[in-house]
């Protein structure tokens, strides 16, 4: 199948726990199959808990939320043909699912909902390339790696501090946008926001 040229095929890098938000929630890593940015989705304890259930190879005595819909949409003969995390909006991700009949459109949902069906169906996951060049980051090990491994000389005109002000510049937005956040008592976006923070933060000491 030929697949729209404006989105990027990623699959789940791993799941982590993100303490800055209330209560407690988690993070969807996903990473670009045919590259090295990653993308964090903050999605919460129960969708966390089913796509850990299906890395782990676990198979619950019971049928969960998203085995139910996955029965139903079987039930009346569709499947996922893929799911496509389509736009990021005032810090909220926003997700598709394409099912295998062209007479209904994409439906919308939740990217963790999303995610979650994509796996109980073996379908592929997609990220619109805008988000990635967005906000998708390369981890610096990687980076470094990526960089000792090319034959540049150093009589080159190289910026080694370039990665380091980028980085800088953006938390330095971010944290403008959570002050701003907090000020007009956003703290839904400002939770993300410091998330978000604590990401790129995290990601500078690996």
């Amino acid at each position: 199948m030929d697949y729209d040229k404006n989105i990027t095929q990623v699959e789940i890098f791993g799941l982590t726990l993100s303490s800055s938000l209330s209560g407690g929630g988690y993070a969807v890593i996903l990473k670009e199959i045919d590259g090295e940015r990653r993308l964090p989705i903050v999605i919460g304890q129960f969708e966390a808990q089913v796509i850990a259930i299906h890395l782990e190879g676990v198979n619950p005595p019971r049928p969960l939320t998203h085995d139910l819909l996955k029965n139903f949409i079987e039930l009346f003969g569709f499947s996922i043909d893929f799911v496509t995390i389509t736009d990021l909006r005032d810090s909220t991700f926003y997700a598709k699912i394409k099912i295998d009949n062209d007479t209904y459109e994409e439906i919308d949902a939740r990217p963790s909902d999303a995610i979650a069906l994509a796996l109980k169906f073996s379908a592929p996951i997609f990220v619109a390339n805008s988000i990635l060049d967005e906000i998708g980051f390369i981890p610096e090990a990687v980076d470094e790696k990526k960089n000792e491994e090319k034959d540049i000389s150093f009589e080159d005109e190289f910026d080694e501090d370039q990665d380091t002000k980028s980085i800088q510049k953006k938390l330095e937005q971010l944290k403008k946008d959570l002050d701003d956040a907090v000020s007009n008592e956003d703290y839904e976006k400002a939770a993300t926001l410091r998330d978000e923070i604590k990401k790129i933060e995290i990601s500078n000491l690996n």
